[in-house]
């Protein structure tokens, strides 16, 4: 792909007519910022979540005995408790800081589920069989799964889903929703942030690799997504790519965010 060059900065008022919003330099920036904030955050709450399965995965007790897992966080503290089978119990909780891919803290002692626990179980419980009514245009595209991350949100919870999958040099971008749902699941609002899953191979067929990802959002999608930085953070330090794009077609811009610096910029589309 096409690496992008000259790095002019676009920091002018922009109006983005089709969604009558105004935005001056300051405005945008704030904008990434809120963006760049969930989606770090978004990224704290999967590589917990990534990790823990992996330990808890290679424990072939636990892995005989683990039904669905939830993950939280307590302070400065993500934690993934991993439920039985029957979904009444913890069998399996561990703490990570600072993004870590190990765990700070281990405890396999069997428990009841605390209050955080167990609403957040409800939720997903109350959130899946939702998902198949067709006004949602929730799909999984064959060889990737969906994997949730449940946020407190006010006096409700935002519920994201994003795409993962098991194949190697691909980055899935793309097939990524937010739902926002109440204490008991019912969903209050939903929204898709990309039309279909974007594999982005990481790869090149002659042998060598990829040095610029880019993806273009519509007009209606005119920012990178808080999903965007996740998945990218998630997936990247496989590959040899620091950064990626998006194409706003709105802004007539490159938006740019370089996981390694946790850096986003706005570069004008030449």
């Amino acid at each position: 792909m096409k690496q992008i060059i000259g790095f002019l900065f676009f920091f002018v008022s922009i109006i983005l007519s089709a969604q009558n919003l105004t935005l001056s330099d300051k405005e945008l920036k704030q904008k990434l910022d809120s963006i760049k904030t969930e989606g770090n955050l978004l990224y704290s709450y999967e590589n917990a979540s990534w990790h823990a399965g992996d330990l808890v995965g290679s424990n072939k007790r636990l892995a005989e005995n683990t039904g669905s897992y939830v993950t939280y966080q307590k302070n400065d503290t993500i934690k993934t408790s991993f439920l039985n089978k029957a979904g009444n119990m913890i069998i399996a909780e561990l703490s990570f800081k600072n993004n870590q891919t190990k765990p700070v803290k281990e405890n396999f002692k069997e428990r009841g589920l605390n209050e955080t626990e167990s609403i957040l179980k409800n939720i997903r419980s109350a959130i899946i069989p939702q998902l198949s009514d067709p006004k949602y245009s929730v799909t999984v595209p064959q060889g990737y799964s969906l994997n949730m991350i449940i946020i407190p949100f006010n006096e409700n919870y935002k519920v994201y889903l994003i795409p993962g999958t098991v194949q190697s040099g691909i980055i899935p971008f793309g097939n990524d929703y937010l739902f926002v749902s109440d204490k008991k699941g019912n969903i209050i609002s939903h929204k898709k942030f990309h039309s279909r899953l974007i594999p982005t191979s990481t790869a090149l067929e002659n042998g060598g690799t990829v040095t610029m990802s880019t993806h273009s959002h519509l007009v209606t999608n005119p920012f990178i997504s808080a999903t965007d930085i996740c998945t990218f953070k998630l997936y990247a330090p496989l590959t040899t790519l620091e950064e990626f794009s998006v194409l706003s077609t709105a802004l007539g811009s490159y938006i740019k965010y370089n996981y390694k610096k946790d850096n986003i910029e706005v570069v004008k589309n030449p």
